[in-house]
């Protein structure tokens, strides 16, 4: 064991049965670290709850795993108690608001109205007050109405992943959880947790989907795929491994990577399908992932690589994971945690598309810059001749932008925001945003990566000021840049949210899709500038359509998605989800250039104040777009 770890007491009290083991109340072991056997959570943990800092550089475990960890170590319970004596309370649950639930008991809502007549269906269809958020949508090229959401879900306990489908192009969806959970990690065990699901579409309509499993109380993680085979269509999911009963089995599953080794994680995971029809790697199946890593000996988080693995037999076998951030001399200058002292390896958020030609591009988040909180985001590729699964076959890391990465730090009890975490006040939803980059190609090859930072921050809401200090207006912007020579070079920042426009208000954790014609380009994202929502927390999704992006009749017009703002998530009325609000939203394009959007809505259920995932459907008018095919 090593001598640096500390010991300190869990109480397990109330969690035996989560945990799988019957324990006595007040019962107390005595374990390694803040999470026994992984160093990279425990670690975590310790900067999550203000017991260590964060190193300048260093990347954090992304918010899905953590939130797991902190129920399975007593913290949400004890924030639960905390407000126990708060004179807020939930409101009483009822009936589901909205339509008639069409023959199902699941909890169905639709939200209508507001100035542009969005429609905002519920996705996820459990009728528990448990935490939905961090979603994906994915489109069946071979029909458009088939579609597959996934989200962060806990409605079997701790962070789990949850997926959903519809056939009616969104107006109604089923959910489920997926057939991850009887998996055996390399330790023996089952998981406890799930985290960051994705999923994907192959040309010929076969559905994947992801998630990162993990055990709470020993080293073991791993990161494995379900399939669901053309025109299933996401409504159940079985092995991805060939055989007469394929439908029928939810073994074996896909396997990127699993490791039983405490100085390991992987992390923040997203998956692409090439459903390119010109493509000679046409429905390859591609993962990235943020692969903590502290057997360099640099030190616990000193070493966070992007890594990938591809699959060419429909998701039953994956190739070695290998490291692909690459070096960069005139960009990665710091902190290296590699023998090369130019190695882009501190990572988050990688997110892998595929070109019209096979060509596979990943994004991601990089911290390896000499100033701390000016970050960057970066971009690399692999040609479509190339072998994908060696290192040496991919090009970069190009820089894409700087990132601003200095908005106001935790800790603030009364919003949520956590010790070692970012926010804007008055929200305490943690932010990354490393992890809130996305990138899209249209069917020319011309990229496009949407961002947001704190570069415009100021007055009340100071860079890199102190959570519970700083006040609203906290200007947080969104942006985006074009790339027309496949991410070698980028054009300048392009602000789709200016102050002189819309007055200095916080829009954050943005996702963004071009249509396939590149007339179009779509970005989501949480907006603080409607009513009074930059004073009191409240929050709404706006949509900015961005028509010919990048030329020189480029025009950007907004779309208010939510018909009324979503209530401020806060410990006073809800301390179990208080301070989470997911990594990312997203969007999806189809091509009828119409834009596909999933979120974490805090309007709950019978007027509750709680996550669940809401859908719209954008046309290429602004409007609700009802049309099916």
């Amino acid at each position: 064991m090593p001598a640096n770890t500390r010991r300190f007491l869990i109480s397990l009290a109330g969690l035996g049965l989560a945990l799988g083991f019957m324990i006595a109340p007040q019962t107390s072991v005595r374990v390694e670290s803040s999470v026994p056997g992984n160093r990279v959570l425990g670690r975590a943990l310790d900067v999550e709850l203000g017991r260590a800092a964060n190193g300048p550089h260093m990347q954090l475990v992304s918010s899905g795993p953590l939130f797991a960890v902190l129920q399975a170590t007593g913290e949400i319970d004890r924030r639960v108690k905390a407000q126990a004596n708060s004179s807020a309370a939930l409101a009483p649950v009822g009936a589901p608001q909205g339509t008639s639930r069409n023959g199902t008991q699941g909890c169905q809502n639709v939200f209508r109205g507001g100035a542009s007549n969005i429609t905002n269906v519920r996705v996820n269809q459990d009728c528990s007050l448990r935490r939905q958020a961090e979603e994906v949508v994915a489109i069946n090229p071979m029909n458009l109405r088939n579609l597959v959401a996934g989200q962060n879900d806990s409605r079997i306990g701790f962070n789990h992943c949850g997926y959903d489908w519809s056939f009616d192009g969104g107006k109604t969806w089923g959910d489920q959880v997926p057939p991850f959970y009887q998996f055996i990690l390399a330790d023996g065990h089952t998981a406890d947790a799930c985290s960051d699901p994705t999923a994907t579409f192959d040309s010929k309509g076969n559905t994947y989907i992801a998630g990162v499993l993990f055990d709470i109380n020993s080293p073991a993680s791993a990161l494995v795929v379900a399939k669901s085979n053309a025109p299933i269509g996401g409504s159940f999911y079985h092995s991805p491994v060939p055989g007469p009963f394929q439908t029928y089995s939810d073994t074996p599953l896909g396997v990127v990577a699993s490791d039983n080794n405490p100085n390991i994680f992987h992390d923040k995971e997203l998956m692409v399908a090439d459903a390119q029809p010109g493509s000679p790697k046409r429905d390859n199946v591609y993962v990235t992932w943020t692969l903590f890593n502290v057997d360099t000996g640099a030190g616990v988080g000193a070493h966070s690589p992007i890594a990938f693995s591809q699959s060419t037999d429909g998701g039953a076998t994956w190739s070695t994971p290998v490291e692909i951030s690459g070096n960069n001399p005139a960009a990665c200058t710091a902190f290296s945690g590699e023998a090369n002292p130019n190695a882009c390896d501190q990572d988050q958020g990688s997110h892998p598309v595929v070109g019209p030609d096979g060509t596979v591009y990943v994004a991601f988040g990089n911290g390896n810059t000499p100033t701390v909180g000016i970050n960057q985001h970066m971009i690399v590729a692999c040609p479509p001749a190339a072998d994908c699964s060696l290192s040496a076959s991919w090009l970069g890391p190009y820089k894409i932008t700087d990132d601003f990465g200095t908005q106001p730090t935790g800790p603030d009890p009364a919003t949520g925001c956590p010790a070692g975490r970012q926010c804007l006040p008055p929200n305490g939803y943690r932010l990354d945003d490393f992890v809130e980059g996305s990138v899209s190609v249209d069917n020319k090859g011309g990229l496009f990566f949407a961002w947001a930072d704190f570069r415009n921050g100021g007055g009340t809401c100071p860079p890199l000021s102190s959570a519970l200090q700083a006040k609203p207006p906290c200007d947080n912007d969104v942006f985006f840049a074009y790339s027309r020579n496949g991410g070698k070079n980028w054009s300048a920042p392009i602000n789709l949210t200016p102050a002189s426009k819309f007055g200095p208000s916080a829009q954050w954790q943005p996702w963004s899709s071009v249509t396939p014609d590149g007339s179009r380009l779509y970005v989501g994202y949480y907006d603080r500038r409607f009513e009074n929502c930059e004073f009191t927390g409240c929050n709404d999704i706006t949509l900015a359509r961005v028509d010919s992006p990048g030329s020189n009749s480029q025009q950007i017009s907004y779309t208010r998605v939510t018909t009324a703002s979503g209530p401020n998530l806060i410990p006073a009325n809800n301390p179990v989800q208080a301070g989470f609000n997911g990594d990312y939203m997203w969007v999806a394009t189809d091509r009828k250039n119409r834009a596909h959007i999933v979120w974490a809505d805090t309007r709950g259920l019978g007027g509750t104040v709680e996550e669940d995932i809401y859908y719209a459907r954008v046309g290429a008018d602004g409007h609700d777009a009802d049309d099916d095919q």
